[in-house]
């Protein structure tokens, strides 16, 4: 990405990895600027990697710009099997040109690496599956035990937005009442932590969550009926088998 000056940012396992979130993860995935030059640099840099499309849909700019992601597995042999999915367009998520202005630089051994900054990747971890609600709780949580004794406020907005761990949304109530009072407009479950009531809080955190996984569950039906469709398609154009 970084030879061909891909505009992409790391996002998914990789990037949680690299804010202090274990997870094991078998996939790179990356959020793209899908510009036709960006695109086109992003093709050349596949080609590096001798990358190809596995299953629906096929990469092409529109997909992309509709919400899907493109899916290659590469071969060339230092990394082969790799699997790399891209995409453009989030449920809830900003567009690139916000993302990438928001962006973290992470510095790595062979270089720097472009990563979607925490607040954003943890927008984009709230889908409907099972795996990523554990992974939001871990990489808030990360943020809140690095922090200094005096957090920036635009970090404990965050927390108040975002931290899912009862008991440390009780303490971020109790220690910043004031931020805690002017969050409550966005996530009304506030008043639970404000008023120490745990048992409360951790209903509301359930039902919470519940509705973004509904409201994901409605953002991904039409476009996995549009994959099914393009899935049945390919079926029809191949030859039967034998010819």
């Amino acid at each position: 990405m970084r030879a061909h000056d891909v505009r992409a940012l790391l996002m998914g396992g990789q990037a949680c990895i690299l804010y202090g979130a274990a997870e094991f993860s078998r996939d790179t995935d990356f959020a793209v600027l899908a510009s036709t030059r960006n695109l086109a640099r992003l093709r050349s840099a596949l080609v590096d990697l001798d990358a190809h499309v596995i299953a629906v849909p096929p990469f092409d700019a529109d997909y992309l710009r509709r919400g899907h992601a493109v899916h290659f597995r590469a071969a060339r042999p230092e990394v082969a099997g790799l699997r790399i999915d891209v995409m453009t367009k989030m449920r809830g998520v900003d567009g690139f040109a916000k993302l990438w202005a928001r962006r973290t630089t992470v510095d790595l051994e062979d270089g720097r690496c472009e990563v979607m900054a925490l607040p954003d990747l943890v927008k984009a971890k709230k889908t409907q599956r099972d795996k990523d609600w554990p992974m939001i709780r871990r990489l808030v949580e990360a943020s809140w035990f690095e922090a200094g004794a005096r957090p920036a406020r635009a970090r404990i907005d965050f927390w108040l937005r975002e931290l899912r761990t009862p008991e440390l949304l009780l303490e971020a109530a109790r220690r910043w009442p004031s931020a805690c009072t002017r969050a409550r407009r966005q996530r009304p479950l506030l008043k639970h932590a404000a008023g120490g009531h745990e048992a409360q809080l951790v209903a509301a955190l359930t039902a919470e969550e519940w509705t973004e996984r509904q409201a994901d569950a409605a953002y991904w039906k039409p476009l996995k009926e549009e994959l099914e469709r393009l899935r049945h398609g390919l079926r029809r154009r191949r030859p039967p088998a034998g010819r």
